[in-house]
């Protein structure tokens, strides 16, 4: 019994010592889990952890970021439309061009059309006026010249080349002079305040030069258009066979004071005028028209023929003025021409037929 208990006693204590060591073991197991755990622990909060400010930071920037790609997005999806939109507008306008295309290709139809239709207006207009100057000139080649007006058309322009001459000679003498041709191109127009002082009739000793001047200028012209002793016509200077019927020294004044006295001035100066060009060439009052009469003649017409607007200072200045103009002779007949070309020729005192 007490073997037996003995027994039994040992079994118990091996069992239970055998317990403790499983119990140790598992305990010494858990401990160095627990310091595995503590290891892995410790390397793992060194390593993915972060202070929660800057996750923080990271966090708002990364919502940010979210956010900005939304903004990227809702941009693309509109610009993607605008995109679709001017897409559109492209297939629209690329209509729009191809049927102008045509338009322009139906208009440059229709201006060939108009062009080929010009082309023949203008040769037939080209036709008809040919056609009519050749009616023209077979009309002229029926029509008899008309002799008269030739002649006239050639003493009109005669008498223009000789004021033209007459107004060069005088400014190359006098630069300072004022002395136009009329617009009439009868006359030689020298402004009053040129000649004479304002109210007065006198000419001053310098504008008497110019006067003298003047009547040299007309003694070497009058001989080839006038008749009488100191006539001497050539065709080199009168190829027309113009014959002057008058040079008439013309006195004018302006509107302001009276009538009579500017007729009475305007006559002074032509009369003044005339007797220095007389004083300086006698010979002037030997040429002589076709009745026999001295060309040389004077005529006062105060302000009864203004040029210009007595209303302005200008206007006034310039009708204030000494004209001399030259009066052609003007036949009526051929037989009158024919008589004035043979009365030059021959050196005739009269052309009357």
């Amino acid at each position: 019994m007490r073997a037996g208990g003995r027994r039994a006693e040992r079994h118990e204590e091996e069992e239970e010592s055998a317990f403790v060591s499983m119990t140790d073991m598992t305990v010494s197991f858990l401990f160095i889990v627990m310091i595995l755990l503590a290891f892995f622990a410790s390397q793992l909060r060194s390593t993915d952890t972060v202070p929660r400010k800057d996750y923080e930071q990271v966090t708002a920037e990364r919502d940010d970021a979210i956010h900005k790609i939304q903004d990227l997005q809702q941009q693309i999806e509109r610009l993607n439309a605008e995109v679709r939109d001017a897409e559109q507008q492209v297939e629209q306008l690329k209509a729009a061009v191809r049927n102008n295309e045509q338009e322009i290709n139906r208009l440059k139809s229709e201006i060939r059309a108009r062009d080929e239709e010009l082309a023949r207006k203008v040769a037939e207009i080209k036709k008809l006026n040919d056609q009519i100057a050749e009616l023209e000139r077979q009309l002229a080649a029926l029509k008899p010249e008309n002799r008269l007006e030739t002649y006239l058309s050639a003493v009109a322009d005669q008498r223009r080349q000789m004021l033209e001459a007459l107004q060069s000679q005088l400014k190359i003498d006098f630069p300072d002079l004022q002395v136009i041709v009329s617009a009439e191109m009868d006359a030689l127009r020298f402004k009053g305040d040129g000649l004479f002082q304002s109210g007065s009739s006198e000419l001053a000793p310098d504008k008497k030069l110019i006067v003298e001047a003047i009547a040299g200028r007309l003694n070497e012209l009058l001989p080839c258009f006038t008749f009488g002793p100191k006539a001497a016509w050539r065709a080199e200077c009168n190829r027309a066979g113009a014959v002057i019927e008058a040079i008439q020294i013309e006195g004018h004044t302006d509107s302001t004071g009276d009538d009579n006295a500017n007729l009475t001035l305007s006559t002074s100066r032509a009369n003044a005028t005339f007797f220095a060009m007389a004083a300086s060439r006698p010979d002037l009052v030997d040429f002589l028209n076709t009745r026999k009469q001295p060309v040389l003649s004077v005529a006062g017409y105060g302000e009864m023929r203004p040029v210009e607007d007595n209303s302005t200072k200008e206007g006034r200045a310039t009708n204030r003025r000494i004209d001399l103009r030259i009066i052609m002779y003007t036949p009526r007949s051929m037989e009158e021409i024919e008589a004035v070309r043979n009365a030059l020729e021959n050196g005739i005192g009269s052309a009357k037929p």
